[in-house]
């Protein structure tokens, strides 16, 4: 078990509603390439465009003061870059700099180019996964699991602790469980939902938040991602169980279903689904 101090209340900011041209400018300038600019893919904390050396050019703006309180550089995917027998892309270079007046830093990570589409919430319904796709899943995280790293997992960009842990769930469900963790935390990616994840060939992206978490957080990530699509959440379980079945797993899917309940922008029907789900796990984890 890790413990940490929370990070301090820190300005948001959304880089799919703001100019990044001077960004892109300085990030092609650093690494000396081209990004496709009729091209870029904006997420809120971060945007990625492919480069004239084909690659994969992926830059994140991370506030300073959620760094200073983690203890460690936001350099997650050049460290993932020492992970084995792992589907993910190859890490080449970085650039990274301090941005004073946003209190923030910049960095950007040029990678290998995954071809593969990046799987959404919203397809899942339509993809049809197949046996080597669940395979080469399953052989990442297990492999995953058994190596070390000095980072701390960092989930939605907050370090994963116990007291966060049992902030969440004693939140969405006060009294009800013991949130008590004892078992030795292991690797993780710690943002394992579907749009890091690639189809139809399985690739992992994106590991800037990669660390040591408890076990199954992984696993119960890309569950509670599945709540409400048929059939879904059942295969992931049953993929995974090896981790979700542990008392550990069932906490990690415990504190993603408090996660949901506690968003208010989570649907009404996304919200029962997920109560229902948090009740039976809570039942499992009575003495």
């Amino acid at each position: 078990m890790v413990e940490t101090t929370p990070a301090a209340p820190s300005r948001s900011r959304d880089l799919r509603k703001e100019s990044v041209e001077e960004v892109l400018n300085r990030v092609e300038a650093g690494l000396g390439v081209v990004l496709d600019r009729e091209a870029v893919a904006r997420k809120r904390r971060s945007i990625g465009a492919r480069s004239d050396r084909g690659t994969w050019v992926r830059i994140e703006t991370r506030p300073l003061v959620k760094i200073v309180a983690q203890g460690q550089a936001a350099n997650g995917m050049e460290a993932a870059n020492l992970l084995d027998g792992i589907a993910k892309p190859a890490w080449y270079a970085a650039l990274s700099w301090h941005d004073a007046q946003g209190e923030a830093v910049w960095r950007a990570d040029e990678v290998e180019l995954v071809t593969d589409a990046p799987l959404q919430r919203r397809a899942m319904r339509e993809v049809s996964l197949s046996d080597a796709w669940w395979a080469t899943l399953n052989a990442s995280l297990d492999a995953l699991s058994r190596q070390h790293t000095t980072r701390i997992a960092t989930p939605d960009t907050e370090t994963i602790t116990q007291s966060l842990v049992t902030r969440e769930i004693e939140r969405a469900f006060p009294g009800r469980a013991d949130t008590t963790i004892t078992e030795e935390w292991v690797p993780a990616h710690a943002d394992l939902n579907w749009a890091n994840l690639t189809w139809p060939v399985c690739w992992i992206i994106d590991w800037e938040d990669h660390g040591m978490a408890p076990r199954g957080l992984d696993a119960a990530n890309l569950w509670a991602s599945s709540l409400g699509i048929p059939g879904l959440p059942e295969r992931v379980w049953q993929e995974r169980r090896g981790d979700l079945e542990t008392r550990p797993g069932k906490l990690m899917a415990l504190f993603y279903c408090a996660k949901i309940v506690n968003d208010s922008s989570v649907p009404g029907e996304l919200r029962e689904i997920t109560t229902h789900e948090a009740d039976a796990l809570i039942a499992d984890l009575q003495p």
